[in-house]
């Protein structure tokens, strides 16, 4: 079996200029503590998910190339190709994918940064669930995560899209301050899983409080 190849970095900030253009063009977004990306090195961005628009919306707002992790229901007709080129990972929900699992973690070894909607699809995105691969992926690779609110995509929906938050919407986006998940055993045990899945819950949360806060929402 062919391994799988590395997501492009050249791809992502390709992404990354097409969002740009798309979510400045189509909304409003009101970005807050980008300055707290790291600059260089693997982050991986834990973001909460509440509208179809949120990874594209971080895409064009986050300061550095991102490549999601994204269900491979998304990657249909011309999006699978469009996606792929992009520097995004297909990831098959129903087991553990390996392809997917090996891709991600190529992307923290050579520095690069991390989506993950670590509830896993589309909810209220309050954090108040989490999935393990957001924990497995910071003990594994030790690369600090950087919690992210995207606040005001669901509010309401578009007049003329309903699929769409309606033209012109101020959608805040907010960078907390990055952390380690890990107990700095390097070990990946359930138990330090778990422990790091409970750790990384409550700074999301705290952060999610804090971004609405600091936005009003």
């Amino acid at each position: 079996m062919t391994a799988p190849s590395l997501p492009s970095e050249k791809g992502a900030e390709v992404g990354r200029r097409i969002g740009v253009g798309l979510m400045y063009g189509l909304f409003k977004p009101r970005v807050l503590g980008s300055w707290k990306v790291p600059a260089s090195g693997p982050v991986i961005f834990a973001v909460n998910h509440s509208h179809n628009i949120d990874g594209p919306m971080v895409m064009g707002v986050a300061p550095r190339p991102t490549h999601f992790l994204i269900k491979k229901e998304a990657f249909i007709g011309p999006l699978d190709p469009f996606l792929l080129g992009i520097g995004q990972v297909k990831v098959d929900r129903s087991g553990a994918d390996r392809g997917a699992i090996t891709q991600a973690l190529d992307v923290l070894s050579a520095g690069g940064v991390l989506g993950i909607f670590p509830e896993g699809t589309r909810g209220e995105g309050d954090f108040a669930a989490l999935r393990a691969g957001l924990a497995y992926f910071a003990v594994r690779s030790g690369a600090p995560i950087v919690p992210v609110a995207v606040l005001g995509s669901s509010e309401r929906p578009g007049r003329l899209i309903k699929a769409l938050p309606p033209l012109r919407t101020r959608i805040d986006v907010v960078f907390g301050d990055p952390f380690e998940a890990g107990d700095g055993s390097g070990r990946r045990t359930r138990k330090v899983l778990d422990e790091a899945t409970e750790r990384i819950q409550k700074q999301l949360t705290s952060h999610l409080e804090n971004a609405r806060r600091l936005t009003g929402r």
